[in-house]
């Protein structure tokens, strides 16, 4: 079998990552995949590229450089980039209390706080009604995940020369060596970046560091008939997302959501609007947890993301046409490296965020294994 300088383990947007910097540093790199094609969640999401709201230093520094690099790359795959920026819509005083705080600190750089004549001129799609303020953040990008992650694969790999091999299961790995159904593959440098398998390679690891999986609800719905100039999120995005957490009203505003949300937080539902070239509205999503989450995908949380809709956009009779369900690790950190041995690390996104940070994450670790000896 051929040698190679660096083997991944793993076709998400995560292994894509790590294949891509090193390939463009002047590696020989090798991609395994046990699917024949992108199933997972790199292409089960919005799509949504997310800085602003991202947990304070690790996490947001890795959004905002993985956001330059798709910027950059995006372009030259053949990536389109449906719209740009971020629409965080306050239905609340108490959550345009925390935009106002957090505008006003450092992660807030860059972005302002729309209130009357500027809020209004995003109406259509925002409700005059149900919108008293937004913060605009304009450092996000959206792509479509399902499209966008084949290009970046198809060209890494005929324009970086990084062989993917597909439909490759992995059986074992051990320093500089890969065992596989198709045979045995070679490489000083390995990265296992499994995705949602959290008990095929190195299931011990992500035990002893509490990750389980997480399901999610997503709806695409029929256009509109209006055009999003950016993504959309509501109050309760400001419940989830943790670079909002240091905010001094938070708690009044979870207080709130508590007694007047109970159901969409005992779900998990928080909002996120976006929009695709052909006018259709990615919607979502919910988060239930557990070892291995039913495939089911209830009615009635369906209708919590659809009423948050509706609270924020003019959205007077959705029409869905098409639901999926997400599936993402999920643990107490935003993500982890775990170092199995010289040359072998385990990267793992444990929080949703691999679209937004896996650029950034994939810096980090090659920068390791070049440092370690």
């Amino acid at each position: 079998m051929k040698d190679y300088d660096l083997i991944v383990v793993g076709a998400g947007i995560v292994g894509l990552a790590h294949a891509l910097l090193a390939a463009r540093a002047g590696r020989r790199v090798l991609v395994l995949d046990r699917d024949a094609q992108a199933n997972g969640a790199s292409i089960r999401n919005f799509g949504f590229v997310t800085v602003t709201g991202q947990a304070s230093a690790d996490t947001w520094r890795r959004a905002r450089r993985a956001r330059d690099v798709w910027a950059e790359v995006a372009p030259l795959a053949g990536i389109d980039v449906h719209h740009r920026g971020l629409l965080m819509c306050a239905r609340r005083p108490e959550a345009a209390a925390v935009l106002e705080e957090f505008a006003a600190g450092p992660m807030g750089e860059g972005c302002r706080v729309l209130h009357g004549a500027a809020l209004a001129a995003h109406a259509p799609p925002l409700r005059a009604d149900g919108v008293i303020a937004a913060l605009h953040s304009p450092h996000e990008l959206r792509v479509e995940s399902r499209d966008a992650i084949p290009r970046l694969a198809a060209w890494i790999r005929d324009t970086l020369s990084v062989a993917i091999r597909r439909q490759v299961a992995v059986r074992s790995i051990e320093e500089g060596r890969v065992e596989t159904q198709s045979g045995t593959f070679h490489a000083p440098r390995i990265v296992v970046c499994p995705g949602a398998d959290i008990v095929s390679l190195f299931p011990e690891v992500f035990a002893r560091r509490g990750v389980t999986l997480c399901k999610l609800h997503m709806l695409r719905l029929a256009d509109p008939g209006w055009r999003l100039p950016a993504a959309v999120m509501s109050d309760l995005g400001l419940h989830r997302y943790r670079g909002y957490a240091e905010c001094p009203s938070l708690p009044a505003l979870r207080a709130r959501l508590g007694a007047e949300q109970p159901e969409e937080l005992e779900n998990g539902v928080h909002l996120i609007v976006v929009q695709g070239a052909d006018g259709t509205l990615v919607v979502g999503d919910s988060h239930h947890y557990g070892a291995t989450p039913d495939p089911f995908q209830p009615g009635h949380v369906d209708r919590l993301i659809l009423d948050e809709a509706r609270r924020v956009l003019d959205l007077p009779v959705p029409r869905v046409v098409e639901t999926w369900i997400g599936l993402y690790p999920s643990g107490p950190e935003d993500a982890f490296v775990e170092r199995i041995g010289p040359g072998l690390r385990l990267v793992s996104v444990t929080s949703g965020t691999g679209a937004s940070t896996a650029f950034g994450l994939a810096e980090e670790v090659l920068a390791d294994l070049d440092a370690a000896p």
